[in-house]
């Protein structure tokens, strides 16, 4: 059993020296990525304002005339502060990640670090789907909800027009691209659980109707109240638990392959011995 973990134990000591080196390694290129996206702050939330450039084009509206607004003095610079975070923390995920799994990697075996290394790298991949189904087709879509809102200035009305501040603007697009890009973690969640026996696809496929309750209740919580959001969420999610299961089915599937060659191969060991 020693043979299948190539790090000896260290004490505690050398363990918290480690940690602290992985945090500062992950610190670090936080605050390398921070200090490059607030360079160019500005020309990202250029780019994050697109999808509401979309949605006005939808609504049929004058893009020249689409705008959006600060209250506060500081509040725009705040929203670039905001935006280089959010830039930095996408930017150093890699090396972030690459961090955790150096840190973890001496305590697990062999081939639970052959199990892990592809998850660490689906859920990035997942993210980033996540968020580009947000910022390509439901930002837009939520946009163009709220601008069609808007009343003209009619014989007994009078104008009732959308001009969003910066920061909740901001806001509204990360709060949808992070739950998004959570939601999307589930098949990575689902498979690590299957792998270790802590869920079953039967157990998944039983209890599919309240997983379909709580995807809309956590639509609810996570993203703005408007029924828009929250069915463009929970529809995801109903789709990526079923992806789940298959995922699960597959893990179950390759674990009973593995336990056959097992046996297999224990078989033909005793018979060669008999002979």
């Amino acid at each position: 059993m020693s043979g299948d973990i190539e790090d000896k134990p260290q004490p505690l000591i050398e363990h918290l020296m480690e940690l602290r080196t992985r945090l500062m390694w992950s610190i670090g290129a936080f605050f390398v990525a921070f200090i490059a996206c607030f360079f160019f702050a500005k020309n990202l939330f250029n780019y994050l304002v697109i999808p509401y450039k979309t949605a006005v084009q939808w609504a049929n509206l004058d893009v020249e005339k689409a705008q959006l607004i600060y209250t506060a003095p500081q509040e725009f610079f705040f929203t670039q502060v905001k935006v280089a975070m959010f830039g930095g923390l996408v930017v150093a995920f890699p090396i972030i990640a690459a961090q955790v799994y150096k840190f973890v990697a001496p305590g697990l075996y062999k081939n639970e670090r052959q199990a892990f290394l592809p998850f660490l790298i689906a859920s990035p991949v997942l993210f980033l789907m996540g968020g580009a189904l947000v910022y390509f087709f439901f930002t837009p879509m939520v946009m163009w909800f709220f601008l069609s809102m808007q009343q003209a200035p009619g014989h007994d009305e009078i104008a009732i027009s959308l001009m969003p501040k910066v920061s909740e603007y901001l806001s509204l697009i990360m709060t949808l691209v992070f739950s998004f890009g959570l939601v999307f973690q589930l098949p990575v969640i689902t498979t690590l659980l299957a792998r270790v026996g802590l869920l079953t696809s039967q157990w998944l496929a039983e209890k599919r109707k309240f997983a379909i309750v709580l995807a809309f209740v956590v639509a609810a919580v996570l993203t703005p109240p408007d029924p828009m959001s929250q069915i463009g969420l929970a529809i995801p999610t109903i789709i990526l638990y079923e992806i789940s299961i298959y995922a699960a089915r597959l893990v179950e599937r390759q674990r009973a392959r593995q336990a056959v060659e097992k046996e297999t191969g224990s078989a033909d060991v005793a018979k060669t011995d008999s002979v």
